[in-house]
């Protein structure tokens, strides 16, 4: 599966993996969602609701590209920099492209589409 991430004037593509989690993500589609800077590492957003992690692994290690879902927040994370190992996160997908949209300073808006 495919999804196409508008952010600001830039058009990222990425593609999820198959599972339970992403799937349930995917029926969220589509959404508009503004995307806050953690760490800088990473830009993050509340999703409508939690999703599913049956049948993830209980954590994982991100590097940068990656979407992902962290459950105990409940949130959506884009990573831009690699970063450590953290449990509860599991990974979605990863961006076909760079990450350069992601680095800009300051809260962005995203639309994220299935690509069909």
């Amino acid at each position: 599966m495919k999804i196409r991430l508008t952010v600001g004037e830039k058009v990222l593509t990425a593609t999820l993996r198959d599972n339970e989690t992403t799937r349930d993500f995917v029926s969220l589609l589509p959404l508009t969602l503004t995307l806050k800077d953690y760490a800088a590492t990473e830009k993050i957003s509340d999703l409508p609701r939690r999703l599913s992690t049956k049948g993830t692994p209980p954590g994982t290690d991100a590097s940068a590209g990656d979407i992902t879902y962290y459950a105990p927040w409940g949130n959506l994370a884009l990573f831009y920099r690699n970063s450590g190992h953290a449990s509860g996160l599991v990974t979605l997908g990863k961006l076909d492209g760079g990450v350069e949209a992601l680095r800009e300073a300051g809260p962005l808006k995203a639309r994220i589409e299935l690509v069909k």
